[in-house]
């Protein structure tokens, strides 16, 4: 797999109330990836950077909602989630905290 490749895959992680209830409860972090990713290389990009070893990836596309713009329709753009569950002992710190 190449390492650039890896390091383009995740695009940022989901801080929200139910992907905190996640973290605290099963030990899963999500994240929002490329579309393009499948679940192997959404763990290798894990464990490339926060160096940590994964033991699962779950993986959701999200469909984009329709919306209207003033008069106009649109809709919003459809994206990529993964729910990525870590092996024990290992954990990844978003705050910074010591």
């Amino acid at each position: 797999m190449n390492r650039e490749r890896l390091m383009r895959i995740l695009l940022s992680p989901i801080i929200s109330e139910k992907a905190t209830l996640a973290t605290e409860t099963g030990a899963q972090h999500v994240f929002r990836v490329v579309p393009d990713a499948d679940k192997r290389e959404i763990g290798r990009a894990v464990e490339l950077m926060f160096d940590v070893e994964v033991d699962r990836v779950q993986v959701l596309n999200i469909k984009g909602k329709r919306k209207r713009f003033k008069q106009r329709p649109g809709k919003r753009p459809s994206w990529r989630k993964a729910y990525v569950r870590l092996k024990p002992g290992h954990d990844i710190d978003f705050g910074g905290g010591a």
